[in-house]
């Protein structure tokens, strides 16, 4: 029996608006400043799509840019996998809508909605599928315009968020030890309440009275959302090391999904990962959702704090509520 096909990542990009919201820019807004931000959450600056911009534009891009590094046509692509809780429309899926602007006319479409672990629930998918012999190339990306979920108003929950999109290019291989070493996929449905967008959908539509008691906009309750975040993230990360065999200091590069660096912080001293090998940019772009973890692996690319051979641990956790993670060996 043939050994199943390594799937290694061969290509990176990512995308964000060219609008930026500092934190000076939001105590105008509302009540707060730039220390009590920064001191809370990491964040300086996040990116905004302006009006005419939409999640799949930003998600297009990125896939061009991951196509062009690895030297591949869009019409080579077997699935497009869309990771993203803030889509251009209600259907069809923002996939579908890639997809035809990128070219990738022979791909099966569709979105993953995870909310911020969707871009690794998504790795996970397409690594099984192309691990099985169905397809040889995967586009996966993470693409969010939260400021369009973002209640203005609460300033909670206003200054965490920003828009941007990543993708990497998957293919499927002869084994060499290098690829996708190890996936970890969860949910609890339970706790829904604590970060969500109570309104809005088939159950609550979105009417007048909705819209104007913003109960269609994010909602999250922090403390919460803290706790399951540090032990669950922490757990996922953790399995996927034991999964593969592999110990916490021989991974080279930790890229958490970018919460806010208190999270950060917490997860990577549970994995006993020192501050030197975990991948921060969330002062540039605050919390991208499903984004931030492929805009971080696509920037830590290319400013190389990774190289080839080298291993990658992701963790992520969001809504729903999910986490996972992923082990990569570039």
């Amino acid at each position: 029996m043939a050994p199943r096909p390594s799937v290694r990542l061969v290509g990176t990009g990512h995308a964000v608006p060219e609008r930026v919201l500092t934190n000076d820019d939001l105590s105008r807004i509302v009540d707060t400043s730039d220390e009590w931000i920064t001191t809370r959450t990491g964040i300086k600056r996040r990116h905004i799509a302006a009006d005419h911009e939409n999640n799949s534009d930003f998600a297009a891009e990125a896939c061009r840019r991951a196509l062009a590094e690895a030297g591949c046509d869009a019409a080579d692509v077997d699935y497009l996998f869309v990771g993203t809780v803030t889509g251009d429309l209600i259907f069809p899926s923002t996939a579908c809508i890639v997809q035809a602007k990128i070219g990738a006319e022979g791909a099966a479409a569709w979105d993953l909605s995870a909310a911020c672990s969707g871009f690794l629930f998504g790795i996970e998918q397409a690594t099984a599928l192309l691990a099985s012999g169905r397809g040889k190339r995967a586009l996966v990306v993470g693409s969010e315009v939260l400021s369009r979920l973002t209640n203005w108003k609460d300033r909670s929950t206003c200054v965490l968020f920003g828009d941007g999109a990543g993708a990497v290019l998957l293919e499927a291989g002869e084994p060499d030890g290098r690829g996708v070493l190890a996936t970890f996929s969860r949910s609890d449905g339970r706790l829904t309440e604590l970060l969500n967008a109570p309104e809005g959908g088939s159950a609550s539509p979105p009417t007048a009275e909705v819209i104007a008691a913003r109960t269609n906009k994010i909602h999250m309750k922090g403390n919460e959302v803290f706790k399951h975040a540090v032990r669950n993230m922490g757990a996922a990360a953790m399995a996927v090391l034991e999964d593969a065999g592999v110990a916490a200091e021989e991974v080279a590069l930790f890229i958490p999904h970018q919460a806010n660096t208190r999270i950060i912080d917490a997860i990577a001293s549970r994995l006993d990962i020192p501050s030197e090998r975990v991948y921060v940019n969330i002062q540039d772009y605050g919390n991208t959702s499903a984004a931030s973890i492929p805009i971080a692996l696509d920037e830590a690319r290319r400013n190389g704090r990774v190289k080839a051979g080298d291993l990658v641990l992701m963790a992520a956790f969001g809504g729903g509520l999910t986490w996972g993670a992923a082990l990569v060996r570039l």
